[in-house]
Protein backbone atom coordinates (compact mmCIF):
# COMPACT_ATOMS: atom_id res chain seq x y z
CA UNK A 1 0.00 0.00 0.00
CA UNK A 2 1.36 3.51 -0.77
CA UNK A 3 2.14 6.04 1.49
CA UNK A 4 0.26 9.23 1.43
CA UNK A 5 2.25 12.55 1.08
CA UNK A 6 1.27 15.75 1.84
CA UNK A 7 -1.67 17.08 -0.92
CA UNK A 8 -0.52 18.97 -3.78
CA UNK A 9 -0.53 22.52 -3.97
CA UNK A 10 -0.73 25.56 -6.55
CA UNK A 11 2.05 26.96 -7.58
CA UNK A 12 2.80 30.30 -6.04
CA UNK A 13 4.77 33.07 -8.15
CA UNK A 14 6.64 35.68 -6.58
CA UNK A 15 4.55 38.92 -5.95
CA UNK A 16 6.15 41.64 -8.72
CA UNK A 17 7.54 39.16 -11.06
CA UNK A 18 6.93 40.18 -14.81
CA UNK A 19 5.21 36.63 -15.34
CA UNK A 20 3.47 37.00 -12.11
CA UNK A 21 1.68 39.91 -13.36
CA UNK A 22 0.86 38.59 -16.95
CA UNK A 23 -0.44 35.51 -15.39
CA UNK A 24 -2.83 38.05 -13.12
CA UNK A 25 -3.98 39.73 -16.10
CA UNK A 26 -4.07 36.77 -18.66
CA UNK A 27 -6.78 35.13 -16.57
CA UNK A 28 -8.77 37.93 -16.75
CA UNK A 29 -8.36 37.93 -20.17
CA UNK A 30 -9.59 34.32 -20.32
CA UNK A 31 -12.64 35.46 -17.78
CA UNK A 32 -13.65 37.67 -20.54
CA UNK A 33 -13.43 35.61 -23.25
CA UNK A 34 -17.33 35.49 -23.42
CA UNK A 35 -17.47 39.48 -23.82
CA UNK A 36 -14.66 39.21 -26.73
CA UNK A 37 -15.38 35.88 -28.66
CA UNK A 38 -15.57 36.96 -32.52
CA UNK A 39 -16.26 34.26 -35.10
CA UNK A 40 -17.36 34.21 -38.61
CA UNK A 41 -18.01 30.64 -38.51
CA UNK A 42 -22.00 29.94 -39.03
CA UNK A 43 -23.42 26.64 -38.95
CA UNK A 44 -26.89 25.72 -40.85
CA UNK A 45 -28.33 22.68 -42.10
CA UNK A 46 -26.35 20.29 -40.20
CA UNK A 47 -28.12 16.35 -39.69
CA UNK A 48 -29.79 16.22 -36.03
CA UNK A 49 -26.86 13.79 -35.41
CA UNK A 50 -24.30 15.38 -35.99
CA UNK A 51 -25.50 18.31 -33.97
CA UNK A 52 -24.83 16.21 -30.88
CA UNK A 53 -20.59 15.63 -31.66
CA UNK A 54 -19.99 19.26 -32.73
CA UNK A 55 -17.33 19.41 -30.63
CA UNK A 56 -15.60 16.51 -33.19
CA UNK A 57 -15.73 18.90 -35.64
CA UNK A 58 -15.59 22.15 -34.58
CA UNK A 59 -13.06 22.12 -31.55
CA UNK A 60 -10.26 22.68 -32.75
CA UNK A 61 -11.98 25.48 -34.78
CA UNK A 62 -13.18 27.36 -31.19
CA UNK A 63 -9.72 27.13 -29.97
CA UNK A 64 -8.31 28.57 -32.85
CA UNK A 65 -10.59 31.22 -33.05
CA UNK A 66 -10.23 31.95 -28.98
CA UNK A 67 -6.53 32.25 -29.82
CA UNK A 68 -7.15 34.96 -32.30
CA UNK A 69 -9.86 36.94 -29.56
CA UNK A 70 -6.39 36.45 -27.15
CA UNK A 71 -4.24 37.87 -29.68
CA UNK A 72 -6.83 40.71 -30.10
CA UNK A 73 -7.42 41.63 -26.80
CA UNK A 74 -3.41 42.28 -26.01
CA UNK A 75 -4.29 45.14 -23.86
CA UNK A 76 -6.48 43.48 -21.68
CA UNK A 77 -3.35 40.90 -20.83
CA UNK A 78 -0.53 42.80 -21.21
CA UNK A 79 -2.07 46.41 -20.49
CA UNK A 80 1.64 47.79 -19.95
CA UNK A 81 3.54 46.34 -23.66
CA UNK A 82 5.82 44.17 -21.45
CA UNK A 83 5.34 41.57 -24.32
CA UNK A 84 5.39 43.49 -27.06
CA UNK A 85 7.26 41.05 -28.89
CA UNK A 86 4.83 37.99 -27.86
CA UNK A 87 1.54 36.44 -29.52
CA UNK A 88 -0.20 33.42 -28.65
CA UNK A 89 0.23 30.40 -31.44
CA UNK A 90 -1.59 27.04 -30.94
CA UNK A 91 0.16 23.44 -32.23
CA UNK A 92 -2.21 20.63 -31.88
CA UNK A 93 0.78 18.18 -31.46
CA UNK A 94 2.59 20.15 -28.83
CA UNK A 95 1.48 20.39 -24.71
CA UNK A 96 0.54 23.07 -24.03
CA UNK A 97 -1.22 23.64 -27.21
CA UNK A 98 -1.20 26.98 -26.92
CA UNK A 99 2.05 29.44 -25.97
CA UNK A 100 2.93 32.86 -25.73
CA UNK A 101 6.17 33.22 -27.84
CA UNK A 102 8.51 35.41 -29.08
CA UNK A 103 11.27 34.88 -32.46
CA UNK A 104 12.91 37.86 -31.42
CA UNK A 105 16.78 37.73 -32.39
CA UNK A 106 16.09 33.90 -33.95
CA UNK A 107 15.17 32.39 -30.63
CA UNK A 108 12.38 31.09 -29.92
CA UNK A 109 11.07 32.15 -25.99
CA UNK A 110 8.09 31.11 -24.46
CA UNK A 111 6.32 33.05 -21.58
CA UNK A 112 3.58 31.07 -20.82
CA UNK A 113 1.51 28.08 -21.81
CA UNK A 114 -2.48 27.13 -21.68
CA UNK A 115 -3.60 23.76 -22.38
CA UNK A 116 -6.84 24.61 -24.16
CA UNK A 117 -9.64 22.58 -24.12
CA UNK A 118 -12.92 23.23 -26.29
CA UNK A 119 -16.30 21.72 -24.64
CA UNK A 120 -19.61 21.56 -26.70
CA UNK A 121 -21.88 22.31 -23.96
CA UNK A 122 -24.59 20.17 -25.25
CA UNK A 123 -23.00 17.40 -26.25
CA UNK A 124 -24.50 14.03 -25.01
CA UNK A 125 -21.54 12.91 -22.43
CA UNK A 126 -22.60 16.26 -20.29
CA UNK A 127 -18.67 16.73 -19.29
CA UNK A 128 -15.84 17.60 -21.12
CA UNK A 129 -14.47 14.66 -22.60
CA UNK A 130 -10.66 15.08 -23.14
CA UNK A 131 -7.95 13.56 -21.28
CA UNK A 132 -5.64 15.12 -19.36
CA UNK A 133 -2.59 13.00 -18.67
CA UNK A 134 0.28 15.26 -19.02
CA UNK A 135 3.40 14.68 -16.45
CA UNK A 136 3.67 17.58 -14.03
CA UNK A 137 7.33 18.41 -14.69
CA UNK A 138 6.43 19.10 -18.84
CA UNK A 139 4.54 22.21 -16.88
CA UNK A 140 5.48 25.66 -16.07
CA UNK A 141 4.79 26.98 -12.74
CA UNK A 142 2.50 29.30 -14.59
CA UNK A 143 1.19 27.46 -17.11
CA UNK A 144 -2.41 27.01 -16.85
CA UNK A 145 -5.39 24.44 -18.16
CA UNK A 146 -7.88 26.00 -19.77
CA UNK A 147 -11.63 24.70 -20.52
CA UNK A 148 -13.69 26.90 -22.66
CA UNK A 149 -17.58 25.79 -23.10
CA UNK A 150 -19.31 26.33 -25.88
CA UNK A 151 -22.36 26.09 -28.13
CA UNK A 152 -24.73 27.37 -31.32
CA UNK A 153 -26.11 30.58 -30.43
CA UNK A 154 -29.40 29.38 -32.01
CA UNK A 155 -28.90 26.19 -30.24
CA UNK A 156 -29.48 24.36 -33.30
CA UNK A 157 -27.64 26.86 -35.90
CA UNK A 158 -25.87 30.11 -35.84
CA UNK A 159 -22.35 30.64 -34.70
CA UNK A 160 -20.88 29.34 -32.18
CA UNK A 161 -20.67 31.59 -28.51
CA UNK A 162 -18.75 30.76 -25.65
CA UNK A 163 -19.22 30.76 -22.15
CA UNK A 164 -16.95 31.50 -19.18
CA UNK A 165 -14.09 29.58 -18.92
CA UNK A 166 -12.40 27.06 -15.92
CA UNK A 167 -8.50 27.95 -15.38
CA UNK A 168 -6.38 26.15 -13.33
CA UNK A 169 -2.92 25.81 -12.99
CA UNK A 170 -1.43 22.95 -15.57
CA UNK A 171 0.68 21.44 -13.33
CA UNK A 172 -1.40 21.22 -10.07
CA UNK A 173 -4.11 19.48 -12.42
CA UNK A 174 -1.33 17.29 -13.51
CA UNK A 175 0.17 16.34 -9.83
CA UNK A 176 -3.81 16.30 -8.26
CA UNK A 177 -4.62 13.98 -11.01
CA UNK A 178 -1.87 11.71 -9.82
CA UNK A 179 -2.61 12.47 -6.11
CA UNK A 180 -6.22 11.27 -6.25
CA UNK A 181 -4.95 8.37 -9.02
CA UNK A 182 -2.48 6.77 -5.81
CA UNK A 183 -4.10 8.25 -2.74
CA UNK A 184 -7.81 8.63 -2.86
CA UNK A 185 -9.14 6.89 -5.27
CA UNK A 186 -9.70 3.99 -2.88
CA UNK A 187 -8.89 1.19 -4.67
CA UNK A 188 -7.43 -2.41 -4.32
CA UNK A 189 -5.73 -2.71 -8.02
CA UNK A 190 -2.15 -1.64 -8.47
CA UNK A 191 -2.37 2.47 -8.17
CA UNK A 192 1.14 3.21 -8.72
CA UNK A 193 1.73 5.70 -11.88
CA UNK A 194 4.86 5.32 -14.57
CA UNK A 195 5.68 8.70 -14.77
CA UNK A 196 6.82 9.94 -18.19
CA UNK A 197 10.30 10.80 -19.06
CA UNK A 198 9.94 14.49 -20.30
CA UNK A 199 11.44 16.57 -17.30
CA UNK A 200 11.19 20.31 -18.45
CA UNK A 201 8.77 22.70 -20.04
CA UNK A 202 7.74 23.21 -23.16
CA UNK A 203 8.88 19.52 -25.04
CA UNK A 204 8.84 19.90 -29.16
CA UNK A 205 6.32 17.43 -28.99
CA UNK A 206 3.68 15.35 -26.68
CA UNK A 207 5.58 11.97 -27.71
CA UNK A 208 7.11 11.50 -23.70
CA UNK A 209 4.98 13.90 -21.94
CA UNK A 210 1.85 11.53 -21.00
CA UNK A 211 1.94 9.80 -17.54
CA UNK A 212 0.14 5.88 -17.42
CA UNK A 213 -0.76 4.09 -14.63
CA UNK A 214 0.53 0.51 -14.02
CA UNK A 215 -3.38 -0.40 -13.49
CA UNK A 216 -6.52 1.48 -15.87
CA UNK A 217 -8.85 -1.81 -17.34
CA UNK A 218 -11.65 1.03 -17.50
CA UNK A 219 -9.42 3.92 -19.56
CA UNK A 220 -10.43 5.91 -16.75
CA UNK A 221 -7.39 7.77 -16.32
CA UNK A 222 -7.47 11.74 -16.78
CA UNK A 223 -10.64 11.89 -17.52
CA UNK A 224 -12.72 15.03 -15.99
CA UNK A 225 -14.02 13.21 -13.17
CA UNK A 226 -10.63 11.57 -12.29
CA UNK A 227 -8.62 14.31 -11.87
CA UNK A 228 -9.07 14.97 -8.10
CA UNK A 229 -10.16 18.55 -9.02
CA UNK A 230 -13.78 19.29 -6.58
CA UNK A 231 -13.29 23.03 -8.32
CA UNK A 232 -13.72 21.49 -11.52
CA UNK A 233 -16.65 19.28 -10.58
CA UNK A 234 -18.46 22.23 -8.81
CA UNK A 235 -17.92 24.31 -12.30
CA UNK A 236 -19.18 21.71 -14.65
CA UNK A 237 -22.29 21.43 -12.70
CA UNK A 238 -22.76 24.98 -12.52
CA UNK A 239 -22.03 25.33 -16.11
CA UNK A 240 -24.89 23.04 -16.99
CA UNK A 241 -27.20 25.00 -14.78
CA UNK A 242 -26.81 27.86 -17.46
CA UNK A 243 -29.82 28.88 -19.75
CA UNK A 244 -29.63 28.06 -23.32
CA UNK A 245 -32.72 29.65 -24.85
CA UNK A 246 -34.24 30.05 -21.46
CA UNK A 247 -33.72 25.75 -20.86
CA UNK A 248 -31.20 24.90 -18.36
CA UNK A 249 -28.23 23.31 -20.65
CA UNK A 250 -28.62 20.24 -18.71
CA UNK A 251 -31.97 20.26 -20.15
CA UNK A 252 -31.50 20.39 -23.75
CA UNK A 253 -28.89 17.37 -22.83
CA UNK A 254 -32.04 15.16 -21.82
CA UNK A 255 -33.76 16.50 -24.96
CA UNK A 256 -31.39 15.44 -27.22
CA UNK A 257 -31.41 11.90 -25.51
CA UNK A 258 -35.14 11.31 -25.80
CA UNK A 259 -34.26 12.22 -29.44
CA UNK A 260 -32.00 9.72 -29.69
CA UNK A 261 -33.02 6.97 -27.78
CA UNK A 262 -36.93 7.16 -29.29
CA UNK A 263 -37.39 4.70 -32.32
CA UNK A 264 -39.30 7.42 -34.41
CA UNK A 265 -39.59 11.03 -34.64
CA UNK A 266 -43.53 11.22 -33.59
CA UNK A 267 -42.24 9.36 -30.19
CA UNK A 268 -39.52 11.41 -29.73
CA UNK A 269 -41.29 14.29 -30.11
CA UNK A 270 -43.91 13.52 -27.35
CA UNK A 271 -41.25 12.96 -25.13
CA UNK A 272 -39.49 15.91 -25.57
CA UNK A 273 -42.61 18.11 -25.02
CA UNK A 274 -43.70 16.13 -22.19
CA UNK A 275 -39.40 17.02 -20.63
CA UNK A 276 -40.71 20.90 -21.88
CA UNK A 277 -43.86 20.29 -19.49
CA UNK A 278 -42.11 19.28 -16.71
CA UNK A 279 -38.99 22.08 -16.73
CA UNK A 280 -41.25 25.02 -18.12
CA UNK A 281 -44.67 24.71 -17.41
CA UNK A 282 -44.23 27.60 -15.12
CA UNK A 283 -42.44 29.56 -17.79
CA UNK A 284 -44.90 30.21 -20.84
CA UNK A 285 -42.79 32.52 -23.12
CA UNK A 286 -39.60 29.88 -22.60
CA UNK A 287 -41.96 27.22 -23.21
CA UNK A 288 -42.84 28.24 -26.38
CA UNK A 289 -39.17 29.30 -27.64
CA UNK A 290 -38.06 25.66 -26.55
CA UNK A 291 -41.34 24.13 -28.43
CA UNK A 292 -40.24 25.73 -31.48
CA UNK A 293 -36.67 25.15 -31.39
CA UNK A 294 -37.64 21.03 -30.76
CA UNK A 295 -39.85 20.99 -32.91
CA UNK A 296 -36.94 22.33 -35.43
CA UNK A 297 -34.72 19.61 -34.33
CA UNK A 298 -37.13 16.84 -34.50
CA UNK A 299 -37.81 18.39 -38.46
CA UNK A 300 -33.82 17.44 -39.12
CA UNK A 301 -34.74 14.04 -39.22
CA UNK A 302 -37.89 13.74 -41.31
CA UNK A 303 -40.20 15.92 -39.24
CA UNK A 304 -43.46 14.96 -37.80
Amino acid sequence: MLTSPARPTRPVLAPGEKKAKLDHHLRDAIRALSAYFRTETTIDGIDATDLFALNSSLGGTIENQVVETLNAIRKVWDPDDEWLEYRFERKSQTFPDVRLVSRSGGTLNTAVGIELKGWYLLSKEGVPSFRYTVTPTACADNDLLVIVPWRLKNVLSGHPVVHSPFIESARFAAEARNYWWEFERGTERDARIKLAASSSAYPQSKSGTNDEPFSDKGGNFGRVARLGLPDLQTYVAEALEEPVAGIAAKNWIQFFKAFTDAADAEVSWKKMQGLVDTYLHKRDADAERATTLLREMVGLLGGI
